[in-house]
């Protein structure tokens, strides 16, 4: 799940980071000793669990625990969002001391700590006794077999939010196909020259791979099991593809180029002049927010495909809980990761829902009518889940690189110098490529050609 800005000054889920090289450089380094945190109970008394989150609310959901809990209790603290709390992660575990029992990692972060064995296995605790409760794509962002290296929590299926009443005012019809977002588009541009349809964040990475999840691209083949061999494939067609269609949508005037989370951007949300957003699972909540003028005007719709009549989707965002071997009760400390969130804990789901803006992994959540039924007032009363619940559904498998930080960092540089007309779109994305493949290398990955 995204670092998402659930305010004007939260930052989003999915962080815009810079190349986190001090953290990717441990990847290949053989583990410092393992230290272990201090003992976690008087005796006697209830086994203590330090957990690190960064989730909205969480306070809430701590409590929640705590008060059904005699045998285990939480102590819960806010390390920082994102890459902030990834850095001193990386410290606390290469010093041997200092980490959290249970940590909140974002999918595309967990073959980073897992690669240097920094992850206790909850297949030996009894983890995989719920995984029929998640979609198998989710699943498998956290497992390798039957090794389980985190609990899923929630995740950031795509879908479209559009403005009915700018639709309702050009005449628009919601598009089906990208062909037909294109169409629109220009329909939009034709009436109002100074609108948009979309906005294009060239600062997230999370939303361009998302975008490209949803064509067909797996830019990296890898798993723990075959390290260091690594297969890297950015510029694969299906994801030039994708860059192709925004460099003719950004270079026509059809799409807009305000980074995400800025001034721009949400005054582009809140102004109409953009016609839709493309969204995660959490958009719904997280525009909300941030457009609060605007409530009731919004609809969502099915994420645009590439070809009429098929289910393809990607995803944007997505974070679980794992427990690190610093822990010295591995077995509570894999309960506190199942049970936080778990698939039966509704109360714990309704504070995630309401006030946190998660999109649940947990299959008895999604199909919970407190979630799947929900009207959203925001969207005229509309049932936003029945939208995203078949995207989660239809999500296919995607394997992250042990080095994301430097990924996003190489994706969105390139974007930029793209959107800056410095190269070619598809250029930029041979540029990632080579650049990527060079990375692992130096940092003792054998890259596949």
């Amino acid at each position: 799940m995204s670092v998402r800005y659930f305010s004007l000054e939260r930052r989003r889920r999915r962080p815009v980071r810079a190349a986190a090289v001090a953290v990717v450089t441990a990847l290949v380094m053989v583990a410092a000793g393992c230290g272990g945190a201090e003992p976690a109970a008087e005796p006697g008394g209830p086994v203590k669990i330090k957990v690190w989150a960064w989730y909205p609310a969480f306070k809430q959901v701590v409590d929640l625990f705590n008060r059904t809990h005699t045998d285990v209790q939480i102590e819960w603290t806010n390390a920082g969002t994102g890459q902030d709390q990834y850095t001193k992660l990386q410290t606390a575990l290469k010093a041997g001391k200092g980490a959290p029992d249970v940590v909140m990692l974002e999918f595309q972060e967990i073959p980073t700590f897992q690669l240097t064995k920094h992850l206790v296995d909850l297949g030996k605790h009894g983890a995989n006794a719920i995984k029929g409760d998640y979609a198998d794509w989710a699943w498998k962002q956290v497992s390798n077999g039957e090794s389980v290296y985190a609990i899923p929590v929630d995740a950031g299926p795509m879908a479209m939010l559009y403005r009915e009443d700018v639709f309702k005012k050009y005449g628009l019809t919601v598009p089906k196909t990208w062909a037909e977002f294109k169409e629109q588009a220009q329909k939009l541009k034709a009436a109002s020259p100074t609108s948009f349809m979309t906005d294009f964040g060239a600062n997230d990475g999370g939303f361009m791979t998302g975008l490209m999840w949803q064509a067909g691209a797996r830019p990296f083949d890898y798993s723990a099991a075959r390290a260091p061999a690594i297969g890297v494939d950015v510029n694969s067609e299906p994801a030039k593809k994708v860059m192709a269609y925004w460099e003719d949508m950004v270079d026509n005037g059809l799409a807009d180029t305000a980074a995400f989370a800025t001034t721009d951007f949400y005054n582009g949300l809140t102004t109409g002049k953009y016609a839709t957003y493309l969204a995660a699972g959490w958009g719904p909540g997280y525009l909300a927010s941030v457009a609060k003028q605007t409530s009731g005007k919004w609809r969502a719709a099915p994420l645009p495909q590439w070809n009429a009549g098929e289910d393809a989707q990607g995803d944007w965002g997505g974070s679980a809980f794992a427990v690190t071997d610093q822990t010295k009760h591995p077995k509570e400390a894999t309960k506190v990761a199942m049970e936080l969130f778990g698939a039966g804990n509704k109360d714990a789901w309704k504070i995630g829902i309401d006030e946190a803006f998660l999109f649940p992994t947990a299959k008895p959540i999604l199909e919970w009518d407190y979630f799947r039924d929900k009207e959203y007032e925001f969207f005229g009363g509309q049932k936003v889940n029945e939208v995203f619940v078949p995207a989660y559904n239809g999500i296919g498998e995607f394997g992250w690189s042990p080095f994301n930080s430097y990924y996003f960092s190489q994706l969105t540089t390139a974007l930029n110098q793209a959107v800056e007309k410095k190269s070619s779109w598809t250029a930029a994305l041979d540029t990632v490529q080579q650049n990527l493949s060079a990375y692992a290398s130096q940092q003792g990955f054998k890259v596949a050609p």
